[in-house]
């Protein structure tokens, strides 16, 4: 086996150089495993796997999988209830509040914890949230990294915290919110 570029393409050629070559009367053959080499203009190049393709295509989108797969590229989420993410904030910060009070490693410093907690959380929401499927993870990373370079303990718990809660409420009460919204 030649030397390879890419675990990718080392793949390819393993599997390449392990089939046999086809009978003479295959039609047409697939000319490469690897779809990282592109080849140059003015360039021939001779067949370099032994697999066979069919004349026909195997799959075929039909005209309602094109308009899908469109309708899903174009799909644009919801801009953010500046309504909603107050609301969200305030649950958000008593449940953290009461959270992490029960926890011995932030002492007086609770308050401080999760007023940046906090502050993060809602410009999120302000500015990013849209609805189910847009909740990130970096507004939490902030977290953590935030009450850390301030010197306030306990900033991973915080942002685990933070995050376990959002998970189980936010794309919930999103859902809850606009419905309501519609009736």
């Amino acid at each position: 086996m030649s030397w390879c570029a890419s675990s990718a393409s080392c793949f390819a050629a393993s599997i390449r150089d392990s089939i046999p070559p086809p009978p003479p009367s295959s039609l047409l053959y697939v000319r490469s495993l690897c779809f990282s080499h592109r080849p140059s203009y003015g360039t021939a190049y001779k067949q370099t796997s032994s697999f066979p393709l069919s004349k026909e295509p195997r799959f075929r989108p039909s005209s309602s999988a094109k308009g899908l797969i469109t309708r899903a590229a174009e799909y644009k989420f919801p801009h953010p209830i500046p309504e909603f993410a107050d609301a969200e904030t305030e649950k958000f910060r008593n449940h953290l509040l009461k959270k992490l009070s029960k926890k011995d490693m932030y002492g007086e410093s609770v308050q401080e914890v999760v007023g940046v907690c906090t502050e993060i959380f809602s410009t999120f929401l302000h500015s990013e949230y849209g609805g189910p499927g847009t909740l990130l993870v970096l507004p939490f990373i902030d977290m953590a990294d935030t009450v850390n370079e301030r010197g306030l303990p306990g900033g991973p718990q915080a942002a685990r915290a933070a995050i376990k809660w959002a998970q189980n409420h936010v794309d919930k009460d999103w859902k809850e919110w606009t419905a309501s919204d519609t009736n």
